[in-house]
């Protein structure tokens, strides 16, 4: 694509941004909302545009070569994907439930799911490349220094005594000459009967015009029925009943489309380059050549109006301070009385703070507490007002982002001709004009300094006695600063175990203890699964769906790598300290912590029971282990603290099997080191659990705020991971191959237990023969036969622990009140019936 296309996509996706701005901040304030579907189909909405939004100024973004304009399209880029964050957690205060189902909504403005999904920014990991290959080099040198790591995964091989062995291959290599002996003594057979049939009817020459009719019948009835089934068969995929034949090689043009994408991001960074050195060169031009006369105009300016203040109050005026900014607040649109004025009133407010400071102090703790009393007698009727009042939206950190983008995109971009810029490289008009605002600070602050000089020698010689209420400023302000020292020394009290150590060191330490980790390459795009298409349905009849791996995806692009990627969403957006992934074996919880570190370029450090045991004993050590993975962590961040079997750190009774190993060592340090996460901090505490019923549930859920359930794939996820894993292993999707039946038949297993079926069967061998003998259904059910699935019972545990969560009972009585309502109004329909049958009864004995 070209330089217009992709600004004809940032012109649209501005124009959409516009309009939804317009609707969020009306020009009346809008009324609450009483009804919950309608409040909730509002959010709905505002949260697939603003996706639709997101995924083009994504692509916008990794695109556009022009630097100037890349700034502006990231600002609003990071403020529109804080603004769906925000938008996302309203909606789950609203149905007290993390996932939700939009169909009725994209069949409205005539979309599908993938027009929804969460785009993952690729600046994440692009703009820290060099870094991650840096880290990447250094890991891989103290992993080879630290010598060849035992390997995870350990198969169990059965020994075999010698005749054991002996008489096994025995009885293999019988059954396979019994197999020949058969195959041959059928074909012998066949060979006698066709003898006998050949004598019985006799052995008669055809005539030649007779024999080529009856190879040309058999010739056209094979080309014929080959040709109807190729047809058949390019319709059913057309149609969509059958998948396409994949592709051994990519297409050409989709080749020439990569190809043009990594050549733009080459051009980008060039033109960064230059625009950086630009930023320079230009700036030093003006300063060289514009400084001196922008110096003498501030000095012309300021020297007027020093003389315009003495001839209007008969006094020189006091030179404002650089925390009141300056000679900036001169000339901020004001007359010399006014600011004489402002100046005045400021010392006199100051001086009236110091004497009156004792007695307001007194006096605010009693209204303090009269005001605590009287809103406490008041709070019941303020609540009642808000429960009849309705919903209402939450203020946002991030529209006012959202707004100033849109606005600096109208102001230059929106009518700006770039005809003559083909190559788009950097505009140095707008460079100057924000250069030369920088360098007239700069040299207003050196001014500020002589002409204060400068109005003291004249207060000197014209009136003394200003000159001695200025020291008695001077000594004010250095009360200000033995303040700011007190401040200092409170933050000084977290005590630095590591004071004395590099974080090289310290990083080197926990790699070789295997407490940081290095992560797999997988991306999120890899955990497959379907959109579940009946959610909307099946909440209108009251009946609550299981959510679907999509659905799981979104919200760990939503919950982990958007804040995680991104300084300035991070810091705005809803806090997220802790996530928790739990489900069943199998289902991808590990694998969605590794492609969340891939997605955002994360660390991962590996904080599970099984693997500190033994490490750091006692509490020092403990302290100390804490302290250098966190002190790591937010120095080299985004990072992600994984715990494997976080139930185990929370369990109701630990097992005597695992006594020695002392699971419960993080117990009671977890909620402080999650108090000290601040906003700053782009760490995420990643928990894992096939078992969270084994947890206590309070002081886990304290921990956890953020639980994510994971089911189980459903018919259709597991019709796209059938074909993905065979793929994936080398395998060839043909007719032959029935994955529906194969889906259907598969209900109860996981990803992990096809990963292994498929690897299983497609052995190199297997492999070979495909374009000989296709893949069927049949080879793949013996292997899935050897593994346990999973059944409805524990599934049916996973529910019942997941609706004891502080979100699962606001859903269950949310439920209930809604059940409630709505039999009162059945009841009260019923009585009125009943009233109106007894009193046509009384009025009919009366005629009587």
């Amino acid at each position: 694509m070209s330089h217009s296309a992709y600004g004809k996509i940032w012109v649209a996706a501005q124009g959409a941004l516009e309009d939804l701005i317009q609707k969020e901040i009306p020009a009346e304030p809008p009324r609450p909302q009483k009804d919950q579907q309608v409040a909730f189909h509002t959010l709905a909405t505002f949260y697939v545009k603003y996706v639709q939004i997101l995924r083009s100024l994504e692509t916008v973004y990794d695109q556009i070569v022009h630097p100037q304009k890349r700034r502006v399209i990231r600002h609003v880029l990071d403020g529109v994907m804080g603004r769906v964050l925000e938008l996302k957690r309203e909606m789950v205060d609203l149905e007290f439930s993390e996932f939700h189902y939009y169909d009725d909504i994209l069949q409205d403005l005539k979309l599908t799911p993938e027009d929804i999904e969460i785009p993952i920014p690729r600046y994440f990991v692009s703009e820290k490349i060099r870094v991650l290959k840096d880290r990447e080099r250094i890991l891989a040198q103290i992993l080879a220094q630290a010598g060849p790591q035992e390997l995870e995964t350990k198969v169990n091989v059965k020994q075999l005594s010698l005749a054991e062995a002996v008489r096994l291959i025995q009885v293999s290599e019988r059954a396979r000459q019994g197999r020949l002996r058969a195959k041959f003594m059928k074909e012998i057979r066949q060979e006698e009967e066709k003898e006998l049939q050949a004598k019985i009817r006799g052995v008669t020459t055809l005539d030649p015009d007779e024999a080529s009719t009856r190879i040309q019948k058999v010739w056209r009835g094979y080309s014929q029925r080959k040709r109807t089934k190729k047809e058949r068969l390019e319709e059913m995929i057309f149609l969509g009943m059958l998948p396409a034949p994949q592709q051994q090689q990519t297409s050409a043009a989709r080749l020439q489309a990569q190809q043009v994408e990594s050549t733009r991001h080459v051009v980008q960074e060039e033109h960064e380059v230059e625009f950086q050195h630009a930023l320079v060169s230009i700036r030093e031009t003006i300063r060289s050549l514009e400084g001196p006369d922008i110096k003498e105009s501030l000095q012309e300016q300021i020297r007027q109006w020093f003389i315009e203040c003495h001839d209007a109050t008969g006094k020189f005026p006091d030179y404002p301070d650089e925390e009141d900014g300056g000679s900036a607040a001169i000339f901020a649109e004001k007359t010399p009385e006014q600011v004489a004025a402002e100046l005045a009133a400021k010392e006199e407010e100051k001086e009236k703070k110091k004497k009156s400071k004792g007695k307001k102090d007194k006096k605010s703790g009693k209204k303090e507490k009269k005001k605590d009393k009287k809103g406490k007698g008041k709070k019941g009727k303020g609540d009642k007002e808000e429960e009849e009042q309705g919903w209402k939206m939450t203020p946002s950190n991030f529209l006012p982002t959202v707004v100033e983008g849109n606005k600096s995109y109208k102001d230059v971009w929106q009518g700006r001709d770039e005809g003559h810029n083909f190559s788009q490289r950097f505009d140095g008009e707008l460079i100057k004009e924000e250069k030369r605002k920088e360098v007239e600070e700069e040299i207003r602050i050196q001014v500020d300094e002589l002409m204060r000089q400068e109005l003291k020698n004249l207060k000197l010689t014209v009136d003394r006695e200003k000159g001695k209420k200025k020291k008695g400023k001077k000594g004010g302000k250095k009360k200000k600063k033995k303040g700011k020292k007190g401040g200092k020394k409170k933050q000084k009290k977290e005590k630095d175990l590591t004071a004395d150590r590099t974080i090289e060191s310290l990083y080197e330490e926990l790699v070789q203890e295997g407490l940081l980790i290095r992560p797999s390459r997988t991306k999120l795009t890899d955990f497959i699964g379907e959109y579940s298409y009946l959610g909307t349905t099946l909440r209108q009849a009251d009946i609550e769906p299981m959510p679907s791996l999509s659905d799981v995806k979104q919200l760990m692009a939503l919950y982990g790598i958007l804040p995680l990627g991104s300084q300035a969403v991070h810091e705005k957006a809803p806090l997220m300290k802790t996530l928790l992934l739990a489900g069943p074996a199998g289902v991808g919880k590990k694998m969605l912590v590794h492609a969340l570190c891939t997605e955002t370029g994360a660390n991962l450090f590996n904080l599970s029971s099984a693997n500190i045991a033994g490490k750091y004993p006692g509490k020092s050590g403990l302290q100390m282990m804490l302290h250098m993975v966190f002190k790591v962590a937010r120095q080299l961040q985004p990072s992600v603290v994984w715990i494997g079997d976080a139930e185990k750190t929370f369990y109701k009774k630990v097992p005597k099997a695992e006594k020695e190993m002392e699971p419960k060592r993080l117990k009671k340090d977890l909620p402080k080191l999650l108090k000290s996460i601040k906003a700053e901090d782009r760490v995420l505490i990643v928990g894992t659990t096939r078992r969270p019923f084994d947890a206590d549930l309070k002081p886990f859920c304290k921990v956890y705020k953020k639980i994510l359930l994971i089911p189980r794939p459903d018919y259709s996820s597991r019709l796209v991971l059938w074909s993905h894993v065979i793929l994936q292993n080398r395998g060839l999707v043909t007719n032959a191959l029935d994955l529906s039946s194969l889906a259907k038949i598969t209900d109860g297993y996981t990803q992990g237990h096809m990963m292994r079926a498929v690897q299983a069967v497609l052995t190199d061998r297997r492999v070979q023969l495909q374009d000989k003998k296709p893949l069927t259904a049949v080879e793949f059910i013996s292997p899935l036969a050897r593994q346990d699935p999973i059944y409805k019972e524990e599934e049916e545990a996973f529910k019942t622990w997941y609706a004891k969560t502080p979100l699962g009972k606001k859903r269950a009585k949310a439920a209930k009140a809604s059940e409630e309502d709505g039999e009162s109004g059945k009841a009260g329909k019923s009585k009125g019936k009943k009233a109106g049958k007894k009193g046509k009864k009384k009025k009919k004995k009366k005629k009587k």
